[in-house]
C-alpha cells in the first residue's frame, strides 16, 4: 500500500521510482537476513562458549582432584612405610632375643623414644600365640587383655606370610577410639607361630588431616583397601568404617582394574553425585579417593552461564528492536540513509566486539596469532617513539609431535593448556602479552624489557615448565620441556620482522644446542 502510494506521488510508472521501490524491498529482505544471521551466530557462539567453559571447569576439577589424590596417597604410603619399618625392627628383636620381660621392657622403652617421630602412632602391641597381650607401648594394660578374637590375629595365625597386614578399622576396648591396625607375624625359635606385633594408628589423625582440605560441603575423601574395604572416610560416620563395597557396581566398574583415574557417579553411601579421582598405592594394597559434589562444583559455572545468557539475550533483544525499527524505516522510506548508517555503525561495533572475543585462542586461552601480530606492531612503534627496549620470547615444546604420537592428541591438548597457564603467569605485567604463535609454538611480548630481563623471564618459565612434571617418554629428558628463543630491540634499532626473525633464529639455536634451554 505504501509503495503503491509512493509510485503515484512520484510519477506513476516512473522507472526511477520503480527502481527505488525494488531497492527498498531488496534492502528490507537483506536487513531481515542479516538480523537472522546475527541472531544465529551470536546464539551459536554463546552456546559454544558456555559449553566450552563447562568442559574446562570439569577438566580443572578432575586435575585438582587427581593432584590431591596423589598427595594423600603419598601421605598414606609414608604412614604405612613408617609402620612397616617399626614392625620390622621389633620383629627382628623378638625373633632374635625372645619375649622375656626384660627384653619386652627394652622394646617398650625403645618405642617410647621413637614415638615423637611417629605422630600417627596410637599404640604398639606384642601379642603371643594365644592372643594374650605381652607388651603395650603405653605401659600398663588390663590384666588378661586378649586379642585372639581380632581379625588381624586370626589372619596371621592361619597365614604363614611375613608381609604386613592392613586390617579393618577396630574400636579400642579401653579408650573407645577407632584405630587402623598394621601388623606382622613373628615366630618362635622352632619356626612356629609365636604371635603378632601390631601398630595401631589413630583414625582421628587421618580425619584431622582430611578435615583441613577444602573439598566443599558435598565433597569427600576416602582411604580404602584395593579389596574394597573402607578404612577412613571424611566426613566421618561410624557406620561407614570397615564397610565392604567390593561387590558394588561403582567399585567393579571404576576402582578394581585401574591404578588411577577419574569418574562421575552417585555415591552408594549417601546418594550424592560426585566427581571422583582415585589413586592406588604402588607399594601397599590401598588407594585414596577424592571427590567433589558435582552440583556444588558446577555452581560457579552455572552462575556465570546464566549471567552470560542474560547479557546475550538482552543484546539480542536490543538488536531485534533496532532491526525491526530499521525495517520499518526502510518500508516507510523515511530517513533511509540515516537509519542505514546507524545500523552499519552498530554492526561495525558488534563486529569489533566479536573481533575482540575472537582474539583469544580457544584451546589455550592465550591471545591468538592475529592479536599477537597487532600488539607486536604497536609495541615496536611505541619502542621506536619512546626509545625504550622491547623483548620477544618464542617458546616451542620439545618433541611435541612425539608426545602426541605417544599419548594422543587429547593429552597433547591438556599438556599445551598446562604450559599456557605457566605462560600467562609469566606475562604478569599489564603490558605483557602471552600468545599462541602457532601449533605448539607460543610467544611472550615484553615491552620495556632489556635482554637481561627477558632472559630471567625465559629461565623462570623453563623452570616452571619442568616443574609441571608432565611425563614425556618420547623425549630423552623424560618429561615435557621447552626451548626458548629471546630477542630484543632498543628504540629505533629494529623492525617487527627483524625482531621475530631474530627470536626465531635464537629458538633454532636452542633446538640445535640440545633443547630445554634459552638462546638470546
Amino acid at each position: 500500500m505504501f509503495f503503491q502510494k509512493g509510485k503515484k506521488e512520484a510519477g506513476g510508472d516512473n522507472p526511477q521510482c520503480v527502481c527505488k521501490v525494488l531497492a527498498a524491498k531488496r534492502d528490507t529482505q537483506l536487513a531481515a537476513c542479516l538480523l537472522l544471521v546475527v541472531f544465529v551466530s551470536v546464539l551459536a557462539a554463546t552456546c559454544w562458549q558456555i559449553w566450552s567453559e563447562r568442559q574446562r571447569t570439569l577438566a580443572e576439577i578432575d586435575t585438582n582432584n587427581r593432584n590431591l589424590a596423589q598427595t594423600l596417597n603419598t601421605y598414606a604410603e609414608g604412614v604405612l612405610t613408617q609402620s612397616s619399618m617399626l614392625l620390622l625392627g621389633m620383629l627382628e628383636r623378638l625373633e632374635a632375643e625372645g619375649t622375656s620381660p626384660d627384653h619386652l621392657l627394652r622394646m617398650q622403652q625403645l618405642v617410647n623414644r621413637q614415638e615423637h617421630l611417629f605422630n600417627q602412632l596410637n599404640e604398639l602391641l606384642v601379642i603371643d600365640a594365644r592372643g594374650k597381650w605381652l607388651m603395650s607401648s603405653r605401659g600398663r594394660f588390663p590384666d588378661g587383655a586378649n586379642s585372639a578374637d581380632r581379625h588381624f590375629f586370626s589372619y596371621h595365625r592361619d597365614n604363614p606370610s611375613h608381609e604386613i597386614f592392613i586390617g579393618a578399622p577396630i574400636r579400642c576396648r579401653s579408650t573407645g577410639e577407632w584405630l587402623l591396625t598394621v601388623s606382622r607375624r613373628f615366630e618362635d625359635r622352632q619356626g612356629h607361630f609365636g604371635g603378632v606385633i601390631v601398630v595401631a594408628l589413630g583414625i582421628e589423625n587421618f580425619l584431622r588431616l582430611f578435615g583441613k582440605i577444602d573439598v566443599g560441603e558435598q565433597g569427600s575423601i576416602g582411604l580404602a583397601t584395593t579389596s574394597g574395604q573402607l578404612l577412613v572416610r571424611y566426613p566421618f560416620r561410624e557406620q561407614d568404617l570397615g564397610r565392604d563395597f567390593s561387590r558394588s557396581t561403582n567399585f567393579l566398574r571404576h576402582y578394581s582394574s585401574l591404578k588411577s583415574g577419574t569418574a562421575s557417579f552417585e555415591s552408594g553411601i549417601d546418594g550424592t553425585e560426585r566427581l571422583y579421582a582415585f589413586r592406588s598405592n604402588d607399594r601397599y594394597p590401598v588407594f585414596t579417593a577424592v571427590a567433589r559434589g558435582r552440583h556444588e562444583a558446577l555452581r560457579a559455572w552455572r552462575h556465570q552461564a546464566l549471567l552470560t545468557a542474560g547479557v546475550v539475550l538482552s543484546l539480542l533483544t536490543v538488536i531485534a528492536v533496532i532491526g525491526w525499527r530499521l525495517i520499518l524505516l526502510i518500508r516507510l522510506r523515511a530517513q533511509t540513509e540515516t537509519a542505514l548508517m546507524a545500523a552499519r555503525e552498530k554492526l561495525v561495533d558488534a563486529n569489533q566486539e566479536l573481533g575482540r572475543l575472537a582474539a583469544q585462542d580457544p584451546l589455550t586461552g592465550l591471545a591468538n596469532r592475529r592479536r599477537f601480530d597487532e600488539t607486536l606492531r604497536l609495541e615496536v612503534r611505541r619502542a621506536a617513539r619512546e626509545g625504550t627496549p622491547l623483548s620477544l620470547l618464542l617458546i616451542d615444546l620439545d618433541d611435541f609431535k612425539g608426545f602426541n604420537d605417544r599419548y594422543g592428541h587429547v593429552a597433547g591438548d591438556e599438556c599445551l593448556r598446562a604450559v599456557s597457564r605457566q605462560l600467562a603467569l609469566s606475562a604478569k605485567r599489564p603490558g605483557d602479552l602471552a600468545a599462541r604463535y602457532g601449533g605448539e609454538e607460543l610467544a611472550i611480548i615484553l615491552p620495556s624489557t632489556a635482554p637481561e630481563g627477558a632472559m630471567r623471564v625465559a629461565e623462570q618459565l623453563l623452570e616452571c615448565i619442568r616443574e609441571l612434571g608432565i611425563a614425556h617418554e618420547a623425549s630423552h629428558f623424560g618429561r615435557v620441556t621447552a626451548s626458548i628463543g629471546a630477542a630484543s630491540i632498543q628504540g629505533r634499532q629494529g623492525r617487527t620482522e627483524d625482531l621475530v626473525e631474530a627470536a626465531d633464529r635464537a629458538l633454532y639455536r636452542a633446538k640445535a644446542a640440545g633443547r630445554n634451554r634459552v638462546e638470546c
